[in-house]
């Protein structure tokens, strides 16, 4: 139990470390606002590792895959947030995302329900099929509800 802990606490350091990549420009499919719909946000900090850069790239991947009609529509949309720009600080408040997370923001008939996908995507992250397919269930899910 105490190692399994240690380990935990390290590998949760060392992904802080290396999430020094050169950031990337902000990325916002799908400019359409409409009444029920999903917000898929990737926040992000200014320096990013492999994994932070993964998970944006697999659910722009998943997203333009599986559910292009919905952006075209605007049922979906897809930001990617730097917390550390200071326009973005209510934002990033709101979802009490301080460096990377995933969220799903469904709005539904005025409500909004936010979903925290942000340990999903660093555990599959590295995977993009598994990623892919695990994240088109959970959006399937949620517009079903719509």
């Amino acid at each position: 139990m105490k190692l399994s802990k240690i380990f935990s606490f390290l590998l949760l350091g060392l992904l802080l470390f290396f999430c020094n990549e050169a950031p990337k420009e902000q990325v916002k499919i799908s400019s359409k606002i409409s009444g029920n719909r999903i917000e898929v946000i990737d926040f992000h900090s200014t320096h990013r590792c492999m994994t932070c850069n993964a998970i944006e790239s697999n659910t722009k991947f998943t997203l333009e895959k599986f559910f292009p009609n919905e952006l075209e529509k605007g049922k979906i949309s897809f930001q990617v947030i730097n917390v550390d720009d200071e326009r973005n600080a209510k934002l990033a408040e709101k979802f009490s995302a301080s460096g990377t997370s995933l969220f799903l923001n469904v709005i539904a008939n005025g409500k909004e329900k936010q979903i925290d996908l942000t340990n999903f995507a660093f555990q599959k992250g590295g995977d993009q099929e598994s990623f892919s397919q695990e994240l088109k269930l959970k959006l399937e899910t949620e517009i079903s509800n719509l």
